[in-house]
């Protein structure tokens, strides 16, 4: 059994780049000084992150979901689009139900329900409660030292919760 240090659980991507960033410096001569300063930079990786993470767990459940409803034979199968002309912005369909997710911002990600190609509303959040008219938004926070959280209302985000929340949401909304 391979034993994992810790130094193989930290994410060296930020080094990396910087090494390239080095690089490309001394090549072009051109030298960005304050970059790691500027939080528009971690804001838009950060976003373009999060969808990601975001759309390969709808990936996961959705396929797991299809395959106990009978596979690709069966009906009422969830599909999922990409949404073109954007970065990583995607929606989930289901008998004419659509569940968006898009990057409005680097800051803002919103989802939402699209029913019959115009009414946008939001999921539920409590049992007896009405959906509003508006999709939900998750906002960017920069914290101290460029650290990027992501937060529903001001609370933080759980992305695993999330995903379940919004799943749940959309497979018994779509089942009608």
């Amino acid at each position: 059994m391979e034993t994992i240090t810790p130094l193989q659980k930290l994410s060296t991507d930020w080094v990396e780049q910087l090494a390239l960033e080095e690089l490309n410096m001394e090549e072009s001569g051109v030298v960005h000084m304050n970059e790691h300063l500027d939080p528009i930079h971690f804001l838009e990786e950060s976003s373009i992150e999060f969808m990601n993470q975001l759309r390969e767990r709808c990936e996961i459940y959705a396929m797991k979901f299809n395959e106990f409803r009978g596979g690709t034979n069966s009906g009422n199968q969830i599909k999922i689009f990409k949404i073109s002309n954007t970065v990583n912005d995607f929606m989930l369909f289901r008998c004419s139900l659509r569940l968006v997710f898009a990057r409005k911002a680097n800051d803002l990600i919103s989802i939402g329900f699209l029913n019959n190609g115009k009414d946008v509303y939001s999921a539920r959040l409590k049992a007896k409660e009405n959906p509003k008219q508006s999709p939900h938004e998750i906002k960017a926070f920069v914290g101290p030292f460029m650290d990027i959280s992501w937060r529903f209302q001001g609370e933080l985000v759980n992305l695993d919760a999330l995903v379940r929340h919004y799943l749940s949401e959309f497979i018994r909304q779509s089942a009608r």
